[in-house]
């Protein structure tokens, strides 16, 4: 069975987790979420002897997606969005300015993600997921025992719903039709904070038990 490795890489003033995955067998790599320290992403890719072939992109809030257009100018890699985020991706400079960043304009995506697209990582293969609620595009992307999430499920909470496109009941029935129908050991890596499992998140999280928060 194919197995793929999950490199975290925290970064930035958000603490952002932009991750590098590979197939040990294989060269290439794929880096998720290139956030604001592509020099990190570049290196860590470097040390690891990987060249990043694809960006693949959960969501286009600025904390995602700002250093994409330097990791792609310096690798040439295809950068993989959902359509329904693009207005939120072609107004990167626009968010930035809400936290006085001077953030410059992102090339235009090369693939268009849709729900239930296989993506291959070398011999594993990772299925797009279409998780709204967070944002209009939101997707997570499923693959051998892990799942990259973005910002829809984190240990103990979920992602907010109070930004432009959110909304809360759209954002726990993506996690319940999305995300909990994955075997309760499959890791979930978000977008900010630790690593956690399907199965914890489903016994504990109080978003999701009905408890109160």
């Amino acid at each position: 069975m194919a197995s793929v490795e999950v490199v975290s890489i925290p970064n930035g003033q958000f603490a952002e987790n932009c991750y590098l995955l590979f197939d040990p067998a294989h060269p290439g790599a794929v880096l998720v979420d290139p956030g604001e320290e592509p020099e990190l992403f570049l290196a860590e890719a470097r040390r690891l002897g990987r060249t990043i072939n694809a960006i693949w992109i959960t969501h286009a809030h600025l904390d995602h997606i700002s250093g994409v257009g330097s990791i792609q100018e310096e690798t040439g890699a295809p950068i993989h969005l959902h359509p329904d985020d693009r207005q939120l991706y072609d107004n990167l400079p626009q968010q930035g300015l809400q936290f006085g960043l001077r953030l410059s304009a992102p090339p235009a995506p090369e693939v268009a993600l849709r729900h239930g697209q296989r993506l291959r990582l070398g011999d594993a293969e990772f299925e797009v997921r279409h998780a709204p609620g967070h944002s209009p595009g939101h997707v997570c992307f499923a693959g051998p025992d892990v799942v990259l999430g973005g910002d829809v499920l984190f240990e103990g909470s979920i992602g907010r719903t109070d930004l432009p496109g959110g909304d809360f009941q759209t954002l726990i029935a993506s996690i319940w039709r999305e995300l909990l129908t994955l075997p309760d050991s499959t890791v979930v890596h978000p977008g900010h904070g630790p690593a956690t499992t399907i199965g914890r998140e489903r016994r504990s999280n109080p978003f999701l038990t009905g408890a109160t928060v």
